[in-house]
């Protein structure tokens, strides 16, 4: 028998991408951290491709003009296929506006793909702002700012919504490791001996 409390191991490791979408502000960042505590309690692997640190990285010098954008996502979703396909676990935390972009991502991966929707009006994504975007955005001091001067599409049918205006970050986490858990794409909790 196995010991529960190793999880799955590296030879069993299921790979999937939780594909979080949403409003700057909408909680992507902060969920996914949550999840990454719980997968490695279980001692799960999980890679986290985060918007604002794969545009430093791995496209740096590209802009906010839909082609930019695309192109960035198209990056994004990429190294996600690349790492799921070989048993890692991934969520990338970007706004990933338009809907056609996402479809694509969802076409390259298949049923690795999990559209995961941070849903959170304009108005509450700048209440919570700390870095000051939104009152910059509405001054038009920044052109091309998702959900005020450029289109944010919702997604149409996506696996998980995480209404973060009505759940606390702990209970949108929670609802994604239960989902996780029906798709036996993680191990259940370990019963403590």
């Amino acid at each position: 028998m196995t010991d529960p409390n190793l999880g799955f191991g590296a030879a069993h490791d299921k790979g999937f991408c939780l594909w979080f979408t949403g409003l700057s502000g909408a909680g992507k960042t902060t969920i996914s951290k949550l999840i990454e505590e719980e997968l490695t309690k279980r001692r799960n692997r999980l890679e986290i491709l985060d918007g604002d640190v794969v545009r430093e990285n791995l496209s740096k010098g590209l802009g906010f003009s839909k082609e930019d954008r695309d192109t960035n996502i198209r990056r994004i979703a990429f190294v996600a296929d690349l790492l799921s396909r070989n048993g890692v676990p991934v969520i990338t935390a970007a706004i990933s506006p338009y809907r056609e972009i996402r479809d694509e991502a969802r076409e390259l991966m298949g049923p690795r793909f999990i559209e995961v929707y941070i849903e959170a009006s304009v108005e509450a994504c700048a209440e919570r702002d700390v870095k000051g975007l939104y009152k910059k955005a509405f001054a038009g001091e920044i052109k091309e700012f998702t959900g005020v001067s450029d289109p944010y599409e919702a997604p149409e049918n996506p696996e998980v919504v995480c209404h973060t205006e009505e759940e606390t970050p702990e209970e949108s986490a929670q609802k994604l490791i239960e989902y996780l858990e029906q798709r036996e794409l993680i191990p259940p909790e370990p019963v403590a001996a």
